[in-house]
């Protein structure tokens, strides 16, 4: 006798099989756009922009690794990538020896200023215009209490 409790009816498969595809697709496009406009992986941009939307342009790494959602070491990786290109500086915390501060360089800042427009044209262009506006609320409200679940965990 075969355990169904776990299957997933077609209709259910049909939605986890788009959701895959198209978050695969939609990630490929904004990859290449960031590479080409300034040299920068969608990892990597979505580290500046957590830093250029913070207070005083830093962030603690082990802050920056929650709200990035990327395990520490990873986050490391990607600073030290930062760093080297001159987008990102680390400095020691003054009221905390343990930990270190993650910086937006002026240089990190113009970069963003440089993908930002294409990020956007990618972004619209590859699911916005795609979706009605009802579409648009219900991907969000959906997609929301996806990653609230999840974050509760």
């Amino acid at each position: 006798m075969t355990d169904d409790a776990g299957s997933l009816t077609p209709r259910q498969l049909r939605a986890w099989m788009a959701f895959l595809s198209a978050g695969h697709l939609v990630d490929h496009e904004i990859e290449r756009q960031l590479k080409r406009d300034g040299g920068l992986s969608h990892p990597e941009f979505e580290v500046l922009v957590k830093l250029r939307v913070a207070e005083g342009h830093r962030l603690r790494m082990s802050d920056l690794a929650r709200q990035a959602m990327i395990s520490k070491s990873r986050l490391t990786y990607q600073i030290t990538q930062l760093e080297r290109a001159g987008l990102v500086k680390r400095t020691g915390c003054e009221s905390d020896r343990r930990s270190v501060w993650a910086e937006l360089t002026p240089e990190g800042a113009a970069a963003l200023d440089r993908v930002r427009p294409g990020h956007r044209r990618v972004v619209r262009e590859s699911l916005i215009e795609v979706l009605t506006p009802e579409e648009i609320d219900l991907l969000g409200d959906a997609l929301t209490r996806v990653a609230d679940r999840l974050r509760e965990r």
